[in-house]
């Protein structure tokens, strides 16, 4: 028998509690966010403090920006003030390179002002010797207490006072007594003695103290001294002692220590200008053998480069108590780079009457 179909119904039991579910899930999603609203609403404190912490942020965030405004400032301050600066040091740097010039200038013509000067002593020299040969040469050869033989043909020389009852030779035995030139002289000075003793320069020196006292006058009286960075006699033991020219076993002492004495150290001319105010009765001719200024005014020194100027300076305080009546003979031997030893020296000896000699390298 057929089975009788149970009527379709729109609105069955199932939808209905699908719908009634639906709808509570809504009701309770917006009570949900109704209960979360009214909570915010009714803290107003909350949204307060988040507006004052944005405004106290916002206040920060200005105060920095004027800090960098600031500071933005200050770095073109110093930046145009460090472009001043470096305007004022190139021109400074160019003032200084402008008066180097010129210095460098004037330099070149005192030189050659000096050079000039040189050769018209020399040209005043040969003509001296030219004229007064043979008469220097007649009146010292009968007064000779030694006997002196050179070498070559330059046997005489001219001008030189040897006048007087007590000669004082002063001789300058510094290590630039080695050589005329400053390589030479810094080679020579660390050889032995025996090489020293055998320089060309030094060995022209004591044959020239070994004329001058084959010229001492009989009944006279002498004192030899050299000097480095201190003063000593030659013969040990005379201090201030004035020595008799008639007595030929001390002038023979004299010239033997002299000849194994070897240059060494600087030149302390001051100490040399001493002895001249120490010797009593006090010397009435000086004799000089020297080749250029002085380097130091005590017996040592922390200075290890000299200037000229510093040389010129501590060659006219040494002089600065030298009487003036004391006629003062220069012998001048060549050295490489001094300048203005030539006029100094010329000028000690013109000032004081003496004489002045360049000694060329063949005499005596």
């Amino acid at each position: 028998m057929a089975r009788k179909r149970r009527p379709f119904e729109v609105f069955s039991m199932s939808f209905l509690d699908c719908m009634s579910c639906g709808f509570g899930a809504v009701i309770l999603f917006f009570m949900i966010i109704n209960a979360q609203v009214r909570e915010t609403t009714d803290n107003p404190s909350n949204l307060m403090a988040e507006t004052r912490q944005i405004e106290v942020e916002i206040l920060e965030g200005r105060k920095n920006l004027v800090l960098a405004k600031n500071t933005v400032e200050e770095l073109t301050s110093e930046k145009d003030s460090a472009e001043g600066r470096i305007a004022q040091i190139i021109a400074l740097i160019e003032e200084l390179r402008a008066e180097l010039a010129e210095y460098d200038s004037e330099t070149l013509a005192e030189i050659e002002r000096i050079e000039k000067l040189q050769t018209d002593i020399k040209t005043l020299e040969e003509e001296v010797k030219r004229l007064l040969a043979m008469a220097e040469e007649t009146e010292s050869e009968g007064n000779r207490l030694r006997e002196f033989k050179g070498e070559g043909d330059r046997q005489y020389l001219t001008g030189l006072k040897l006048g007087g009852e007590r000669t004082l030779i002063l001789i300058d035995r510094s290590a630039s007594m080695l050589d005329d030139t400053i390589v030479n002289i810094i080679r020579r000075r660390n050889m032995p003695i025996n090489d020293k003793l055998r320089a060309v320069k030094w060995r022209q020196v004591v044959a020239s103290v070994d004329w001058l006292t084959a010229q001492f006058l009989p009944g006279s009286e002498f004192q030899m001294y050299m000097f480095n960075n201190e003063v000593e006699p030659i013969i040990k033991g005379s201090e201030g002692v004035w020595l008799k020219a008639d007595d030929a076993t001390q002038l023979d002492e004299a010239m033997r220590v002299l000849r194994r004495t070897a240059p060494e150290g600087g030149t302390n001319l001051k100490a040399a200008m001493d002895i001249v105010l120490s010797m009593t009765p006090p010397p009435d001719n000086i004799i000089l053998l020297v080749d250029g200024l002085p380097t130091m005014d005590a017996p040592t020194s922390n200075r290890r480069t000299v200037s000229g100027q510093q040389r010129s300076r501590l060659f006219t305080n040494a002089l600065r108590e030298l009487p003036s009546n004391i006629p003062v003979n220069i012998f001048l031997y060549p050295l490489e780079g001094d300048f203005e030893a030539p006029f100094l020296y010329w000028l000690l000896a013109y000032r004081s009457g003496g004489s002045f000699i360049s000694v060329s390298k063949d005499w005596p």
